[in-house]
């Protein structure tokens, strides 16, 4: 068992779901400090963070990562206790394994083998664990970056340890991603018996033109590093559960993920005219999850290329597909970022798995990136 597969699986034991950390963050610490990295805590409210760096020159690499992960689901469903890992035909099956305690001990032992071979390498080296990242994310990452920004602490490459790979390790990076904007809508109307609607007032009705109206905008058409904008239901909810009753409110749910043609403000600029045009008489709670952010080029880029031609042969794909990820708190800081890490099939499923040969596959990539950068 290598000391990759050794680590991930005392990782996978300790349950972490979001917010807790289990532990897991203690355990990194004790790998880490006795290579000269300080120990930082920076937790806020029930979320712990934890920021270790060895160094103290530019440029700053960091690999960041959550030690959180989702909830099992049923374990009846699991062919195998979610926090116990478990070794069939070459994957390890366990809640978190792709995402991402894998990335995280691909990183560790990266470090390690890095540092002992490149004592005296060039910049810093830091890594940022939140137990904040599959959750509502108000007190990870978010967090710690207004700290280091109010002590003026830059980072230059920022790596992020999500699984963004699809058929094989490294054959896909995230170079960006969308915003997602979330709005919770209330029509307001009056309450009053199905037979007597001259008494009442629908909301549910004057809402179904104008929500058609909605779904059917077109935000923008992308551009050559995005898809176009979109826009989703999630929830209706309205009505007492009685057949007779007219209902007094309808409350609808709808995220947008959009891109970089847009803003936050453009798009509920154009969701209320949508909205007042149509007379409805409602209310909107906006939640801004995050804004889109693009790496398009620069060192880090460069080096996840190279990198993963040496390690595994192949050129892999730039790309800004997928879900939110914490890099969109440190990509308005200007430092460049990535997400690279596991092949992301079986993420937040149950059997959730990883290929135990990717591991060192995975670990090669990071260690080869910081030779790249600094030495």
């Amino acid at each position: 068992m290598t000391q990759t597969l050794e680590l991930l699986k005392d990782l996978i034991r300790r349950e972490s779901v979001t917010p807790n950390d289990a532990g897991c963050q203690d355990l990194i610490a004790s790998r880490l400090t006795p290579l000269g990295f300080h120990d930082e805590r920076l937790d806020f409210n029930d979320t712990q963070n934890i920021y270790l760096k060895r160094g103290t020159h530019k440029p700053l690499f960091i690999f960041l990562g959550h030690t959180d992960v989702v909830p099992t689901g049923k374990l009846e469903s699991w062919d195998s206790p979610p926090f116990e890992p478990t070794i069939r035909n070459g994957q390890l099956y366990g809640r978190g394994a792709a995402d991402m305690k894998g990335g995280i001990a691909c990183f560790m032992t990266a470090v390690q083998r890095f540092i002992a071979k490149h004592p005296n390498h060039q910049g810093s080296i830091a890594v940022l664990l939140t137990s904040d990242e599959e959750g509502i994310a108000t007190n990870g990452v978010v967090k710690v970056v207004e700290v280091l920004e109010q002590r003026g602490e830059k980072i230059d490459w920022c790596l992020v340890g999500e699984p963004s790979s699809d058929k094989k390790i490294g054959d896909v990076i995230r170079v960006g991603r969308r915003g997602s904007l979330n709005g919770k809508l209330t029509v307001l109307g009056v309450q009053g018996h199905v037979a007597y609607p001259e008494l009442a007032d629908n909301p549910i009705h004057h809402l179904a033109p104008a929500l058609k109206e909605l779904t059917e905008e077109v935000w923008d058409k992308g551009n050559q590093f995005f898809p176009p904008t979109s826009l989703q239901v999630s929830n209706i909810n309205g009505g007492t559960g009685a057949e007779n009753i007219i209902p007094a409110t309808v409350e609808v749910m709808f995220n947008l993920r959009f891109c970089t043609e847009l803003d936050e403000a453009k798009i509920k600029q154009r969701t209320h005219a949508i909205f007042d045009k149509h007379g409805l008489n409602y209310k909107i709670d906006w939640r801004l999850s995050g804004n889109p952010f693009l790496t398009a080029s620069g060192a880090l880029i460069e080096a996840a290329h190279s990198a993963i031609k040496t390690v595994t042969g192949f050129e892999t794909l730039d790309d800004t597909g997928g879900g939110t990820s914490d890099g969109r708190f440190i990509a308005p800081t200007g430092a460049e970022v990535i997400e690279l890490g596991a092949l992301n099939a079986s993420i937040h499923k149950i059997n959730e798995h990883i290929d135990v040969a990717d591991l060192e596959i995975l670990s090669d990539i990071y260690e080869q990136m910081l030779v790249e950068l600094l030495v």
